[in-house]
């Protein structure tokens, strides 16, 4: 590994540490209220997956030269868990099973990854299957913002996309996206690059909204905490109650 290639790596390391430790707002406030509230516990868990096949390919009986993806990945992916079972203990029961499963099949899934790479196949074979696995759902996970990056659009209103939430996925996308690049590896350098596209989205929108508040405060509360990439789900606007209303 030379030096550019183990610079850009341990960067990425850095900045996608604070990816995986943007819910904890969110999560503070979900075990203080013990309530998941209207947030989806869908993006952790396909996170969790992609962290763990990331972490997977990252090493060097899988890739030569990868080290630091197993490194971050394997943290994210301690770290998604706990997300992930917080989330089950204190979801609506119907979510919760939801939820349940969802995690089950990502155990399920990583679990047939490892049986078929260790079982199944050998050397250059092996870094194929585990990479297309791993840049498959590394760019579901970047493509999470989409539905926020829809939501600042619609309500010209960047209080649900946090400045340095978006910030950090540019900052990841674009140091995987160069680790990849250098080490000639397009199972890192694809799914990173459209990461680093979708980052500086994110950042263009900001600056063209960031001084507009066309949403109201009360709208806006229950999903400003949602510092991940897209979590909050969508719901239908309420209608006020006026019956206490006089003239």
């Amino acid at each position: 590994m030379n030096v550019p290639h183990f610079v850009f790596g341990i960067f990425g390391n850095a900045s996608a540490l604070f990816l995986f430790l943007a819910p904890v707002i969110t999560f503070k406030r979900i075990i203080t209220n013990r309530s998941t509230e209207e947030f989806s516990g869908f993006p952790y868990v396909m996170t969790l997956l992609n962290c763990l096949l990331s972490a997977w390919y990252g090493l060097p009986f899988v890739s030569p030269d990868n080290i630091l993806v197993s490194t971050v990945n394997g943290t994210g992916a301690a770290i998604e868990i706990v997300y992930v079972l917080i989330f089950i203990t204190l979801a609506p029961k119907k979510e919760k099973a939801k939820i349940f499963c969802l995690f089950t099949f990502v155990l399920l899934v990583f679990s047939v990854v490892i049986f078929v790479s260790l079982c199944a196949l050998h050397g250059n074979s092996r870094k194929l299957f585990c990479g297309f696995a791993a840049a498959i759902f590394s760019a579901i996970m970047y493509g999470s913002p989409l539905s926020i990056m829809r939501l600042v659009i619609k309500t010209k209103s960047v209080e649900f996309m946090p400045f340095f939430l978006s910030l950090f996925v540019f900052l990841c996308g674009t140091s995987w996206f160069i680790f990849g690049l250098i080490g000639h590896d397009p199972f890192v350098a694809v799914p990173n690059g459209i990461g680093s596209i979708l980052g500086t989205m994110q950042l263009i929108l900001y600056f063209i909204y960031r001084d507009k508040k066309c949403v109201p405060r009360k709208q806006a509360k229950t999903k400003e905490e949602s510092m991940e990439t897209g979590h909050a789900k969508p719901h239908k606007e309420k209608q006020s109650n006026a019956n206490g209303a006089q003239a």
